[in-house]
């Protein structure tokens, strides 16, 4: 069978680029842990990652936390891939280090949901890992346990108990892991910096697995009556989270950059709400392959030719046509079991249009 690259972003290469955005050139080594530990039994040591210093000593005081880390990394970097597979920014970017820099996605829309995935992934995969019991310093949120709920009016009658995921503990670890030490997010007059926007982005997107809970409960009563239920809180998963966190992609705000505030630059002026995920500067169109930037382009992208979309051929080859090739697919199909003891099936052949981007 012929196939053609879909342009499924390589996943070194994203956590390469996720390490190229941090503001503090190690901010973000530790998304390594989601690749360089696939297939490993043992996690690599404190000592041996690219921290900061302040990571590094809450490494070597919480190691047990390194596992959580891992996942939350591979939890932020399946997300990314999976939101913006159609797009022609694809989380993807080119194998070489030379060409990795701040300039493919700094201060950009890109970062902004970058900052915000790989803080949910982390509170996401804390937070799990403590309603398992992997862990003796967290649990379950037991803060609810016991209490009643349903109101008065309410003809149910429930009450608090089971495992309700405790986001508090795993958002001060990803808050305490990733965040430097900005004190002011912006100044009054609604400015930022490359830092204080990553931080603010951040926070957006640990405040997303708060904002997406929801309440399950369990019945108890005579022949499944549910006369009583308990009920606890749960976080959402993490395809939900990534939904939402894309949805605040395409609604983010551009805000003022501090450090060219003298010059004419448009941006929001004043305070931006929290829950908003904010840019400073707009995105290339990442049309055309830039080794210098990062920039892997779209030629050779598998596109749909009847898609309005992001994903239509139009759109996604940014204007400059498309190649259709014919790709002959032969599988099994029809198949029936005989007695005994064997499956027959029959050799099936189509023929299907491949198109991709010039």
């Amino acid at each position: 069978m012929e196939t053609r690259s879909s342009g499924v972003p390589n996943l070194r290469a994203l956590i390469l680029l996720l390490v190229s955005v941090s503001p503090l050139g190690c901010g973000a080594s530790w998304m390594w842990l989601g690749v360089t530990s696939n297939g490993t039994p043992e996690l690599p040591t404190c000592s041996s990652l690219s921290l900061s210093g302040r990571q590094r000593e809450l490494c070597r005081r919480k190691p047990f936390l390194l596992p959580s880390v891992r996942d939350g990394a591979r939890l932020a970097v399946t997300e990314c891939q999976n939101q913006f597979r159609l797009e022609r920014w694809n989380c993807s970017t080119s194998e070489e280090p030379p060409v990795f820099g701040l300039e493919l996605t700094s201060g950009t829309k890109e970062t902004a949901f970058i900052y915000a995935v790989m803080a949910a992934g982390l509170v996401h995969a804390v937070t799990r890992s403590c309603s398992q019991g992997n862990m003796t310093e967290c649990g379950c949120d037991a803060r609810l346990r016991g209490g009643k709920g349903g109101g008065a009016s309410s003809v149910e009658s429930w009450h608090w108990g089971g495992c309700s995921d405790h986001i508090l503990y795993g958002t001060w670890f990803s808050r305490r892991f990733m965040d430097n030490t900005v004190k002011n997010i912006s100044t009054s007059h609604g400015s930022y910096t490359l830092s204080s926007m990553n931080q603010h982005n951040s926070e957006a997107g640990r405040q997303v697995i708060e904002r997406t809970m929801s309440t399950d409960c369990r019945c108890h009563g005579v022949s499944g009556s549910c006369a009583v239920k308990t009920c606890w809180r749960t976080m959402a998963p993490f395809d939900r989270i990534g939904s939402y966190l894309k949805e605040e992609y395409e609604q983010s705000i551009q805000v003022l950059d501090r450090s060219r505030r003298k010059t004419k630059k448009k941006g929001q002026r004043g305070p931006v709400n929290k829950h908003r995920l904010i840019y400073l500067n707009k995105s290339p169109n990442y049309c055309l392959k830039d080794r210098q930037k990062g920039i892997t382009g779209t030629r050779g992208r598998r596109c749909n030719r009847t898609s309005t979309g992001p994903d239509g051929c139009n759109l996604l080859c940014c204007g400059r046509g498309y190649n259709t090739h014919v790709v002959r697919n032969i599988q099994r199909c029809e198949c029936k079991f005989v007695w005994c003891c064997y499956v027959h099936c029959r050799r099936c052949e189509s023929m299907n249009d491949i198109h991709t981007c010039k």
